[in-house]
């Protein structure tokens, strides 16, 4: 993991965690991904068939009781789904809301512990497809116990995501009604963004030593572009190293700092940053710490993190309409 991180921070969407851990996408790599279909009825009254966002045909409980989330994300979406009465079991950094921390924990999402899981005897596992581990998946399969796979990789996909949940969850139509609030919101920003006079470059640190940023093919870079930036990290490379030197040859128009480091960590970074005044976003004090969860979990508070990019982007902007 970049930086001050490590295997046992929590879920950042994306980002490969060193080491030889082999993920659920390149296990299925000979699969044909398929997003996910309607649910099927299966003969079993008590089961049915549905897709997972895997391109996998999954056999799960028509109502399920006993459901572990597998990634942080995964926990948020359940609860705003207003079905935690279903879950037993959640990963270490499931914080949010307030009460998740609650639930019983089954390791990081890239650390799961079987043993953990299997006592808690759950008839359903939300995994993440790009990042739980599939060793893991795998033996809680042989074990007859689900695993539904999600892939929240986009605005898009967060979207799908919840909606499958939704379905799993028997709550289809919260599912619906909180995916048209966040496009409701989504394109509110869209708009706005649209009739910005510039497009500000923003650098967006993740990492702090080395310094990483985000390229094109991430999650971050979609915000940025949707709240009306620039992305000054834009390129194939997803998660891209820079020296101190290298940043404040982009000039940034604003900087933006985000990690899921704690302990004052955030401060000493910006601190470090604002001894640079010749950088554009130092100079004009658009230098700001973001929380990490509200931009790096593919969940419900995606769109809050957006809306946060935009005010800080382009303040005042939203105030016109």
């Amino acid at each position: 993991m970049i930086g001050a991180m490590n295997a046992e921070q929590p879920y950042r969407p994306g980002i490969r965690t060193p080491g030889p851990r082999v993920l659920i996408a390149a296990a299925l790599v000979s699969l044909m991904l398929m997003m996910p279909g309607p649910l099927i009825p299966c003969p079993d009254a008590e089961d049915r068939m549905v897709r997972d966002q895997a391109g996998r045909s999954v056999r799960v409980p028509a109502d399920p009781r006993r459901v572990v989330a597998l990634a942080p994300s995964v926990t948020e979406i359940v609860f705003a789904l207003k079905q935690a009465h279903r879950l037993v079991g959640a990963t270490r950094f499931s914080d949010y809301p307030a009460e998740a921390e609650q639930i019983p924990k089954v390791g990081s999402y890239v650390r799961l512990d079987l043993e953990k899981i299997t006592a808690l005897a759950p008839d359903l596992c939300i995994a993440v497809k790009d990042g739980n581990p599939v060793d893991v998946v795998m033996r809680l399969e042989a074990l007859n116990i689900p695993v539904y796979a999600v892939d929240p990789r986009s605005l898009d996909t967060v979207m799908t995501a919840i909606r499958a949940v939704g379905e799993l969850l028997n709550a289809p139509e919260a599912a619906a009604s909180m995916v048209g609030e966040m496009q409701r919101r989504i394109s509110r920003v869209r708009r706005l963004a649209a009739t910005a006079e510039t497009r500000p470059g923003v650098f967006f640190q993740i990492g702090v030593n080395p310094i990483v940023s985000a390229g094109t093919p991430t999650f971050i870079h979609e915000l940025i572009i949707a709240a009306g930036g620039r992305n000054l990290a834009a390129g194939d490379i997803p998660y891209p190293r820079f020296s101190r030197e290298e940043v404040l040859m982009t000039a940034p128009d604003i900087l933006i700092i985000t990690s899921m480091a704690r302990g004052g960590l955030f401060e000493k970074v910006k601190r470090e940053w604002m001894a640079w005044p010749d950088m554009p976003a130092v100079r004009n004090r658009r230098v700001h710490i973001l929380d990490s969860d509200v931009l790096d979990r593919p969940g419900p508070r995606m769109v809050e993190g957006l809306e946060q990019l935009f005010d800080i982007i382009h303040p005042g902007l939203g105030d016109r309409e």
